[in-house]
């Protein structure tokens, strides 16, 4: 299991101990406040983005963690890295599925529940690299910028 914090471009922020990967999106969204917050303690606050941004990188991580519970066996590993002037954030699964938009309407016109997390990630993130592992399994890395576009 895999489950780390870092930061590139400023000092080094430790990451938290854990024994295993995050059990839930909302572990995955303290983790990366706690990044967030270690590194404003070094940086000037501006060069983190405002809070819009910052709600954004807790979503895409959010809807990673998710979707690997969801739809890829469960989450193997989670790493969020600050770098100048964007969030990476990545999460590994079991499936060597690639994510794929989900049909929204179902063959009687009628609304479908769900599938609306990777078209939120991919509205969100700049770029998004989506690798196998040799283990099997996958890793999706997300970066959100910490300016608009």
């Amino acid at each position: 299991m895999e489950h780390r914090t870092s930061v590139t471009g400023a000092a080094a922020v430790p990451s938290r101990p854990t024994t295993s990967g995050p059990r839930s999106p909302a572990e995955v969204r303290e983790e990366v406040r706690y990044a967030l917050a270690q590194a404003r303690r070094s940086r000037r606050r501006e060069a983190l983005g405002g809070d819009d941004i910052i709600v954004d990188a807790l979503l895409v991580a959010s809807e990673l963690t998710t979707n690997a519970m969801l739809h890829g066996g469960g989450v193997t590993g989670f790493e969020v890295t600050l770098e100048d002037q964007e969030v990476r954030l990545s999460v590994s699964d079991r499936s060597q599925e690639f994510p794929r938009p989900a049909e929204h309407v179902d063959e009687r016109g009628f609304m479908r529940p769900g599938g609306h997390g990777w078209p939120i990630v991919c509205r969100l993130a700049r770029d998004i690299t989506i690798s196998e592992l040799q283990a099997g399994g996958k890793r999706i890395t997300a970066v959100v910028p910490f300016t608009r576009r």
